[in-house]
């Protein structure tokens, strides 16, 4: 099923009014103007070419971030252990191509539009999306740190379905709202963490989409303890909540590198509804399952899932800390 067009405003436009910005340091206004210079860089060079000059970043950044790559093997000594530590090595520094492909993809944001975004992404399972959307009740995107996640909402915007999506509040706020402007260049709208509940009710009365990564290591008090690759996981329950509250339909959208298309696949796969009688049982399970569906895509594709992060940081109660660094 192809996706109706619905025209966007201009890309160059902001979504939406951003409330004055607190007062910033020096350094902070130093690291934002080496980051805007770099991007605006970046985004002035033909696009492929963007992408040699950060797959070479990203080759020398795999040997200058040591500590990266210890957190990134040391995770899939775990998830992996019948793996050689030439495979391991291998998927980690496949990791930081793909995050410099992220990066000139991300610098040319302001280029793409209607007439081109076919070249860099597809749809793949949109009929299982407007399924979702018909029921009117919102639509979950639910996401994670897979392939390149920034493109997922924006491209879904420049497509004509522009959604609201959820971000971590950057502590330099010159550079979050530089990213933030760059986001919602095809129509989307920032929900900051701290307004998660809030935002995502509004958006849902409205009958609109929202995008949550939730693939984030949580303190105790933010989440539950769900299984990821054998191991337990502290994980958010925000989506299972939500989704029980309002009804909203729950997918999950990954945007994933096709290394055969040399382009990327937007994929929408349904995720089914697990009802219980106890309501935070209900809410365990589907966080549960929904963690589930993101493991399956991450070990079809080891590579393109962020292993860099510490994702097992907290533990359960009596159980020892994983990381030794």
């Amino acid at each position: 099923m192809k996706p109706a067009v619905v025209e966007n405003r201009h890309l160059s436009e902001p979504a939406e009014h951003v409330a004055p910005r607190p007062q910033v340091s020096f350094n902070q206004r130093c690291q934002y103007w080496a980051a805007a210079a770099a991007l605006k860089t970046l985004g002035w060079l033909p696009h492929k070419f963007a992408r040699l000059v950060c797959a070479l970043l990203a080759a020398l950044s795999y040997w200058l971030w040591p500590r990266l790559r210890r957190v990134g093997l040391f995770n899939l000594r775990f998830a992996f252990p019948d793996w050689t530590e030439r495979q391991r090595r291998r998927v980690i520094f496949g990791l930081f191509q793909n995050f410099g492909r992220m990066l000139a993809d991300f610098a040319h944001f302001p280029q793409w539009n209607r007439s081109n975004i076919e070249s860099l992404i597809i749809y793949d399972g949109f009929e299982n999306y407007a399924r979702a959307q018909s029921q009117g009740q919102g639509v979950f995107f639910l996401t994670a740190h897979f392939g390149n996640w920034e493109l997922g909402s924006f491209a879904h915007g420049v497509y004509g379905y522009p959604c609201h999506f959820v971000v971590r509040e950057m502590d330099n706020p010159l550079l979050d709202e530089f990213i933030n402007r760059y986001r919602c260049l095809s129509g989307g709208t920032a929900i900051e963490k701290g307004e998660f509940a809030r935002g995502v009710l509004r958006a849902f009365a409205q009958g609109h989409a929202v995008g949550v990564l939730s693939d984030q290591n949580m303190l105790p008090n933010e989440g539950v303890f769900v299984d990821f690759f054998g191991k337990p996981a502290c994980t958010t329950t925000g989506p299972a909540r939500v989704a029980r509250k309002t009804g909203a339909a729950v997918i999950l959208g990954l945007v994933i590198w096709d290394k055969k298309l040399k382009k990327y696949r937007l994929r929408f796969d349904p995720v089914e509804w697990i009802h219980c009688d106890d309501p935070e049982q209900e809410i365990l399970a589907n966080t549960a399952n929904f963690t589930r569906r993101i493991e399956d895509y991450v070990r079809r594709y080891p590579d393109q899932w962020l292993w860099v992060h510490r994702r097992w940081k907290t533990r359960p109660p009596g159980e020892p800390h994983l990381y030794p660094f």
